[in-house]
């Protein structure tokens, strides 16, 4: 009798779990969204129903979102084997505006169509339904920081793209393409996993993890430096606003017997904090501090830490550091 009970605790506990999981997941736009059909016979037909079903540029825009996002799957082979540029010459602004659109056409009918896309299918048809929505939108090529072995890189590359939206007289950062889901190394494939994270993403957390090809943003220019050595963070950490405060640089210069002094914002005593040694073996960190709204702890450098440190909380990757020994 007693296991039955337990047994049935459980479940009620992982029915609870998941159902608040699914709330914090989704919000009340997503929850219509997800009840569209996958297909509709054209791009119109989808953003007339958006358009009947929300009124608010931001519903709109996060509808758009939701729905690429639920149906327009990452196509990974076209990453493995990309197809050769096709340039194309011009001899006015107008007329290279238009082989830009007719270009960004092709690539949204058959992102739409297909129902996957590379990155550039993905904003263009994010491009194309907000503008059916009465959206301004921009498409935005740059760099794009995924890995630990980005921290420290020399230069920066085009290799990627998102869009920007105008939202109430404001641009929001929108990377649909990241909302879809992930590539999860260990299984060498696309992981489907919605976020919404990257819709109307903080600009300090946006550009930490990507970098547009002009170097500025709305005018203003960004700092490549900081972007090319900065540390890796994580969707975790733009979820619950985790913020690095040290070290402040993604390269750390430290000799054995060190200790390295970390601190990160919105974090308590009751988060459970560790790292991964070089023999992936979790190391505990015991000695943090609750201090102005986040904790601080020290990392000792010895033998036991490989090229890198990355930090979780409650089992999620937070932040990577690049060491270098001195």
């Amino acid at each position: 009798m007693k296991t039955r009970k337990t047994g049935f605790i459980f479940l009620l506990l992982n029915i609870i779990f998941a159902c608040s999981t699914f709330a914090q997941k989704y919000n009340e736009v997503d929850k219509i969204v997800l009840k569209y059909p996958k297909n509709f016979s054209t791009t119109e037909k989808l953003a007339e129903r958006i358009n009947q079903d929300f009124k608010s540029d931001i519903d709109k825009a996060r509808a758009i979102y939701s729905w690429i996002a639920f149906n327009i799957r990452y196509d990974y082979n076209a990453f493995l084997n990309p197809q050769r540029t096709q340039g194309f010459s011009y001899s006015t602004e107008a007329e290279k505006q238009r082989k830009i659109k007719e270009l960004n056409d092709r690539l949204y009918q058959k992102a739409f169509s297909s129902k996957k896309a590379v990155c550039e299918g993905f904003t263009a048809l994010y491009q194309h339904l907000a503008e059916l929505s009465g959206l301004k939108c921009e498409i935005i090529r740059g760099d794009s920081k995924i890995s630990v072995r980005d921290i420290g890189r020399k230069n920066t590359s085009s290799n990627h793209a998102w869009n920007i939206v105008l939202i109430d007289r404001k641009w929001r950062l929108i990377d649909v393409t990241w909302g879809q889901g992930y590539f999860d190394s260990s299984k060498g494939r696309m992981v489907t996993d919605f976020s919404s994270i990257y819709f109307d993403t903080d600009p300090d957390y946006f550009f930490a993890k990507h970098f547009p090809d002009s170097g500025s943003y709305l005018g203003d220019k960004l700092n490549k430096d900081d972007f090319l050595n900065g540390p890796l963070i994580y969707n975790k950490t733009i979820e619950n606003d985790f913020k690095i405060k040290s070290p402040n640089s993604g390269i750390i210069e430290a000799k054995y017997g060190d200790k390295i002094n970390v601190e990160i914002k919105n974090l308590t005593k009751s988060d459970q904090v560790f790292y991964l040694n070089k023999r992936n073996q979790p190391v505990l960190i015991k000695n943090a501090k609750e201090k102005r709204g986040g904790l601080e702890f020290q990392i000792l450098y010895d033998n036991n830490i490989g090229d890198y440190i990355t930090i979780f909380v409650n089992t999620n990757s937070i932040v990577s550091f690049k060491v270098i020994p001195r």
